[in-house]
């Protein structure tokens, strides 16, 4: 078996992130913010493949969401750093088996994306008082909802992967 990177139906997989990210169900949202779709496409990517295809990931994923946003910011830093450490997290570790895991795992890396995009906004210089008006809730529901739904779609992903990837 070749390495998850290197299967061309694993990376076109990628695909359905921008999609959901477009087209995700209305009723799949806490308080109007929606699931981070490419955390939970980057952390069974990163946890199967390793710390350098999840840090490639990370960045060619947080490009194309950045590409569908008009904001100043991205999400380049958080996606590579998150892909990274949960990379390195499947080489090292023990494997991860409990759905828990992954949920916890998914509310750790959308509070990082959350926290990146909130240190990018005070570099840039927009008001603090701006900023944690509707950032701070932005991120508790959308880290709440991507932990919720890690399990179910994490745990699913991880068994179809890891049947790909080599051992």
């Amino acid at each position: 078996m070749t390495p998850l990177h290197r299967q061309p139906t694993c990376v076109a997989s990628v695909l359905l992130v921008p999609l959901l990210q477009l087209a995700g169900p209305s009723w799949l949202t806490l308080e109007g913010v929606p699931p981070s779709w490419a955390m939970l496409w980057l952390l069974p990517w990163s946890l199967v493949d390793g710390p350098v295809p999840g840090l490639i990931a990370g960045a060619g994923l947080g490009m194309v969401l950045d590409g569908l946003s008009l904001g100043d910011t991205t999400q380049v830093p958080g996606l590579m750093l998150m892909g990274w450490w949960w990379g390195r997290l499947g080489r090292r570790g023990p494997p991860i088996q409990r759905s828990l895991n992954l949920g916890l795992l998914a509310w750790i890396g959308t509070v990082v994306l959350g926290l990146s995009l909130w240190l990018q906004w005070l570099v840039l210089g927009v008001p603090e008082a701006m900023i944690q008006a509707w950032a701070l809730h932005t991120t508790v529901a959308q880290s709440l909802i991507t932990g919720l739904l890690a399990p179910m779609v994490g745990s699913w992903q991880l068994l179809l992967w890891r049947r790909r990837a080599p051992a």
